[in-house]
């Protein structure tokens, strides 16, 4: 049988907006509802209470809080003059009356509309005898289905120790406003976690929380089975690929796998791989999960921007990324999509760029595969200032909205100074939530502007050229050119796929210049400055 919500917005408050709305996230949490209306008065009420005899007593109250206050009390006359005293109430109204509502003494729950979505979910769920963690799915996917269009919100988290990791775990989990906590290990843990002799010492908490053992990151875990019960996401490590999954999965049950395609490699230096043993170890990776039906992010296209590469470069890249996840029996796919990267990137150049990233990996959707799309700001274009930086963060996610994101990967203000806390990994959050409010229920399409579309329509041609040249660079030994690894590595080691950060690099190529022009990043002679096409370019070669 259904547990039963009565609803009423008490003495002459004639705000029924939120009451509405809590009685209908109930009835969507499996409820039977009762709406008595505006303006009801406590006796009124209380009747209602003896005809309907519901389980829970839902209470509005948006006026002045004396007047709540004696409103209050006396319904807890009323309560007790018609021993009602096992009714439960729950209370919703501003904070002031929320207060009020907390000195009577009679509901159990009071939201005092600060909360996030979340815990109203939970308190339904809870209030109607199944276990809190139900309210919150356990798997990607299906929280991803529950909550869409509202996207999941991800923030990283690495303070540089164990201690602080744990209870921050655990205030972040409780103040339920974020559902995917990411771990950051230290580099030397993702590179020598399974070879502990080979650490350097000095180097402990560099970049990240110095895990030592797996027990480290089940404390981590653990400390956050509470609040939304979010879930937990762990870097892949940058040697031992296939172990670091292991360990991440059964520890900390990994939400899902984020791995490169070429990177943490001789290529930017976080281990010795070569780069064909990169990325035969990394396709081995993404095999690994997707055997286990765990999703997968290929963070590979974003890496080439933060060293400055060229669009369609990173355009070009995002698709090989998803080529390589589909091509190892991936079947849900999480697409990052950073935005502000390289720095100076204008808003119109970025919405661009990401709108030809998604068009090109949705050519791949098929039954078997399915794109979800994470967006996030990139850390670069943060001011260490911390009142600019919650600016640019709104600013960012209202601009990444036009991709209707399924993740929105919150970068705490904060992170353009120092590595985020609780607090404001919090604060960061409820900027997002107050962005999303706002903006999720309709915006203009910024996707359709003209700019946007003629910069979409050449970054998808040019990175067209881009991707031709390196198919036919293997066309002779390979029958598969997009994920062979020794294909990769000559595109990589010929300049096919070149950033100009790699100079100096005696394993890469570092030829190429790059300038931003009118928000964009071009291709560019070294000598005249002129813009190159990709034809252009890959014909200097």
């Amino acid at each position: 049988m259904k547990k039963k919500i009565l609803g009423a917005a008490l003495g002459t408050c004639v705000h029924v907006s939120g009451l509405y709305h809590f009685l209908k996230s109930a009835e969507a949490a499996g409820y039977e509802t009762k709406l008595l209306g505006p303006a009801v008065s406590p006796q009124r009420l209380v009747n209602a209470i003896m005809e309907h005899h519901p389980d829970i007593a839902a209470v509005s109250y948006r006026l002045t809080p004396a007047v709540a206050k004696n409103l209050f009390a006396e319904l807890k006359n009323l309560v007790e003059q018609y021993k009602l005293s096992s009714q439960r109430f729950v209370f919703g109204g501003t904070p002031p009356a929320a207060q009020a509502a907390k000195e009577s003494g009679l509901f159990e729950r009071i939201f005092a509309g600060t909360e996030p979505p979340d815990q109203v979910k939970a308190y339904l769920y809870e209030a109607g005898e199944l276990k809190k963690d139900e309210a919150f799915a356990q798997t990607l996917v299906e929280r991803i289905q529950r909550k869409y269009p509202y996207p999941l919100l991800r923030h990283h988290f690495g303070r540089p120790s164990l201690a602080e990791r744990v209870s921050g775990a655990k205030e972040i989990a409780e103040a339920g406003v974020l559902d995917v906590i990411s771990l950051g290990p230290d580099q030397g843990a993702q590179e020598h976690f399974f070879h502990p002799g080979e650490m350097d010492p000095a180097q402990d908490g560099a970049g990240g929380v110095p895990v030592r053992k797996p027990g480290d990151l089940e404390a981590i875990y653990a400390a956050s089975r509470c609040g939304n019960y979010p879930l937990m996401r762990c870097y892949s490590g940058t040697t031992d690929l296939v172990k670091w999954a292991e360990m991440s999965v059964s520890t900390i049950h990994n939400a899902w796998g984020a791995i490169p395609l070429c990177w943490y490699s001789v290529m930017d230096g976080r281990s010795q791989r070569s780069l064909a043993d990169a990325v035969a170890e990394n396709q081995q990776t993404m095999r690994w999960y997707a055997e286990r039906n765990i999703p997968v992010e290929v963070n590979e296209s974003h890496q080439w921007s933060l060293r400055d590469a060229h669009d369609s470069l990173a355009v070009g890249m995002v698709f090989l990324a998803a080529y390589n996840a589909k091509k190892m029996g991936v079947r849900h796919y999480i697409s990052q999509l950073m935005f502000n990267t390289p720095p100076g990137t204008s808003a119109a150049m970025d919405i661009a760029k990401m709108l030809a990233k998604t068009e090109l990996i949705e050519s791949l959707r098929d039954e078997g595969f399915t794109v979800f799309r994470e967006v996030r700001a990139g850390i670069a274009h943060f001011s260490s200032h911390p009142d600019t930086a919650k600016g640019q963060l709104a600013a960012s996610a209202v601009i990444s909205l036009t991709l209707k994101p399924h993740i929105l990967h919150v970068v705490g203000f904060s992170e353009g100074d120092h590595a985020v806390f609780p607090g404001e990994i919090i604060e960061s959050c409820n900027i997002i939530h107050g962005v999303l409010y706002d903006c999720l229920g309709g915006l203009p399409d910024m996707g359709v502007d003209p700019v946007v579309q003629k910069r979409k329509n050449q970054l998808l041609e040019e990175a067209g050229v881009l991707l031709e040249a390196i198919k036919k660079t293997g066309s002779d030994s390979s029958s598969d050119p997009w994920s062979d690894p020794q294909v990769l590595t000559k595109a990589i080691q010929k300049g096919l796929l070149d950033a100009p950060h790699f100079r100096g690099n005696p394993y890469l190529c570092g030829k190429i210049t790059t300038r931003l022009i009118d928000g964009a990043w071009y291709a560019v002679d070294e000598e005249t400055g002129n813009v190159l096409s990709e034809k252009e370019r890959l014909e200097q070669i």
